[in-house]
């Protein structure tokens, strides 16, 4: 059964190992990426691409039972939205909207895209990159983005 992708319009202006790892980090990563999006010369725009962790259809009994065990499984997309830096203030308040309009998730990827000559990225390029994020998370090629799970810790891929 193949979901919908939800794409969260903002109101404002202008095949990996789907369960992962949650690795321990000393401070709020979702934190440090804000300080470094705002650190940037040019104003930037944060993706994020929401995704779930499920069981193929065809999966055999050993892949059943790792991911019943907590591990494997394939990635879904199951939402995704861009923000602006002032739109962004805890981890916490990007979860609690996200469960409110999306798809439940287990894993969020997210991302910077920077704008050029004092102006962020266009519509077009919002969307396109936001397109590619989905399509890599699809695919597993989701190297270039931090993964976190929903207590905002670093997820592993392996």
């Amino acid at each position: 059964m193949r979901r919908r992708l939800i794409c969260i319009n903002n109101k404002s202006e202008g095949s990996g190992d789907a369960r992962g790892m949650p690795s321990s980090s000393s401070s709020s990563l979702f934190d440090q990426l804000l300080q470094a999006a705002a650190a940037q010369p040019e104003p930037q725009r944060l993706l994020f691409v929401f995704a779930e962790a499920e069981l193929p259809g065809d999966a055999d009994a050993a892949q059943r039972a790792r991911f019943e065990a907590g591990q494997g499984g394939a990635l879904t997309p199951v939402a995704c939205v861009e923000k602006s830096l002032p739109e962004l203030s805890t981890f916490a308040a990007l979860v609690a909207e996200s469960r409110r309009v999306s798809l439940p998730w287990r894993v969020v990827f997210a991302a910077g895209l920077s704008g050029a000559n004092g102006l962020p990225p266009s519509p077009e390029r919002i969307d396109s990159a936001l397109e590619a994020m989905v399509e890599g998370v699809r695919s597993g090629a989701f190297g270039g983005y931090l993964a976190l799970d929903a207590e905002g810790r670093a997820v592993r891929f392996g």
